[in-house]
């Protein structure tokens, strides 16, 4: 017997009342366990948007359900990590779940959990089962906002295998081409060259702050030139009549 097969059936806690559009699959996850959590989920998602920018070829989401019922039943086998990236697909942000039979039976090619007291036991064990063995998924990791404990995983002949650090702690996901690891007490992108991938907001500082640089720059040459044809009168040179 598969995993998928001796797990049970898993009611759906959406509202009966609600009516749900033809062909619809809303996500059914439930509130996130803290501030904390959130502001993670959305980090994760708002840098990686930004390093790519300009590409149209994945979809990342958080607190997203996934279902995947080989029976096409949205009552049955789902599960919603908190944070995954799919390869070889298009953005849609109009995306209310992530529905297997309905993405060309595409998997998410990393998936990121942050752990809780009430989540921690099933994202390790669980979860990680499923991803494994189901789902497939190349790149695993968790993260604990509160505690920092950080690990992940990448599949090797269908196994998860832990993923050796970096001298910085970082990890290595090669589905992304970057490195997870934390900065002040977050989890966050590194570059293959140990840059920090910024947020939008600390991407535009960083462009003004090149701005600033330059001008200041500018304006040190401008005063240098200014006393050395100071410095040239005095010396009965005129700086100008040699132009």
């Amino acid at each position: 017997m598969t995993i998928a097969e001796s797990l049970p059936l898993v009611e759906s806690h959406v509202n009966p009342e609600i009516i749900f559009p033809q062909g619809q699959f809303w996500s059914d996850e439930p509130p996130l366990e803290s501030n904390l959590h959130l502001q993670q989920i959305i980090l994760l998602i708002q840098c990686l948007e930004w390093w790519w920018r300009e590409r149209e070829d994945y979809f990342a989401a958080g607190n997203l359900t996934i279902y995947y019922s080989p029976n096409q039943k949205k009552s049955e086998f789902f599960r919603g990590p908190d944070f995954f990236v799919v390869l070889g697909t298009n953005p849609n942000p109009n995306r209310r779940s992530w529905v297997i039979w309905r993405e060309e039976g595409k998997y998410p090619n990393l998936i990121v959990e942050i752990l809780s007291d009430s989540t921690a036991k099933v994202d390790r064990e669980e979860k990680k089962q499923i991803y494994q063995d189901i789902f497939r998924t190349p790149d695993y990791f968790w993260f604990d906002p509160e505690s920092l404990e950080f690990q992940g995983f990448t599949l090797i002949s269908g196994q998860y295998q832990p993923i050796a650090p970096n001298p910085q702690g970082w990890l290595w996901s090669q589905q992304l081409g970057l490195y997870l690891g934390l900065s002040a007490n977050q989890l966050r992108y590194f570059t293959p060259e140990g840059e920090l991938v910024p947020t939008p907001a600390e991407a535009a500082q960083q462009a003004e702050n090149r701005v600033l640089e330059a001008e200041n720059q500018v304006e040190q040459e401008k005063q240098k030139a200014a006393k050395l044809a100071a410095k040239l009168r005095e010396l009965g040179i005129d700086t100008e009549e040699n132009l």
